[in-house]
Order: structure tokens, then C-alpha cells, then sequence
């Protein structure tokens, strides 16, 4: 009956934020609620779906971890003379090809400071990232596949 269960609860609140809390109100967002989506449903691809939340909330956790202490990284080199950075452009292969994980991964290399992601090839098999400061590139390419990448597959199963 209801084609997208948190997409309605979140309609009806968002519903309810909005106006008064009233039956009639409540009653009115509870059917905007279940009718459009039950109307756009068929206007919508079907996404990729997580296949364990166990994986998810540890691809949280380290995503957080890996934004916190690339903070305090790109905050000493900033603080230091500019002619000690390396900025550099490199090319990431990408083997991800579901547009939900695909998102998720470009946008956990754009949250972690001192990458960017800047371009996705139209082949989808390359990521042009951005990089603040780089040593090694070879390096930087396999953290990146290892932390993001992988667990994105195992989570997707794509």
C-alpha cells in the first residue's frame, strides 16, 4: 500500500512541521503522504540497497574518523610555509558502477578534507580527485580504493 514507507513519514512530517497539528491537518498529511509517492514510484529507478547496516554504521564511523583527522592534517599544512604543499591532480579507478554507491563514494572523497573529487569520467570508470598535498600517488590511490571503495562493494554488493 505504501509504495515508500520513510519517504511518507518523512512527507507527513514534514507535513505537520508546517502547519498545525490539527485532525484534520493530520489527516490530510497522512494521505499526501502515502499518495504521492504511490504517484512518482513508477517515475523512479530503483536504487541499490544496503545489504548490512552493521557495515554501514563501521563505513560511518570510519568516515568520520578519516574527516576528523584530515582535518587536523590539513590544518598543520596549511598553517606551514606554502612551498611545502603538493598539490596534484591524479586519476582514480573506479569499479563501482550503481549511481547510490557511486554518489556515496565520490562524496566520501569530497567530505575528507584535502581531497576533492572533481570529475567522474563519462565512462564512469575514473574519478579525478584533487589532492591538497601528495607523497606517494600509487599510495593515495590504494588508501583511497581500500577505505571507500571496497567497503561500498561489500556493502552494496555491487
Amino acid at each position: 500500500m505504501v509504495s515508500y514507507p520513510y519517504h511518507s513519514l518523512l512527507l507527513w512530517i514534514v507535513w505537520l512541521i508546517l502547519h498545525d497539528f490539527s485532525h484534520g491537518q493530520m489527516l490530510l498529511g497522512a494521505v499526501l503522504a502515502v499518495v504521492i509517492p504511490w504517484i512518482v514510484a513508477p517515475l523512479s529507478e530503483k536504487e541499490a540497497i544496503a545489504k548490512s547496516p552493521l557495515k554501514v554504521l563501521l563505513y560511518t564511523s570510519r568516515l568520520l574518523y578519516d574527516i576528523i583527522i584530515s582535518n587536523f592534517d590539513v590544518a598543520i599544512r596549511v598553517l606551514q610555509p606554502n612551498r611545502n604543499l603538493k598539490p596534484a591532480f591524479i586519476a582514480v579507478p573506479i569499479n563501482i558502477t550503481e549511481p547510490l554507491p557511486l554518489t556515496i563514494f565520490t562524496s566520501s572523497v569530497s567530505l575528507t578534507p584535502g581531497t576533492c573529487s572533481v570529475e567522474l569520467s563519462d565512462d564512469k570508470r575514473w574519478l579525478y580527485v584533487h589532492v591538497l598535498h601528495m607523497d606517494d600517488e600509487q599510495a593515495l590511490i590504494t588508501q583511497i580504493k581500500q577505505r571507500y571503495e571496497a567497503p561500498l562493494k561489500e556493502i552494496f554488493q555491487c
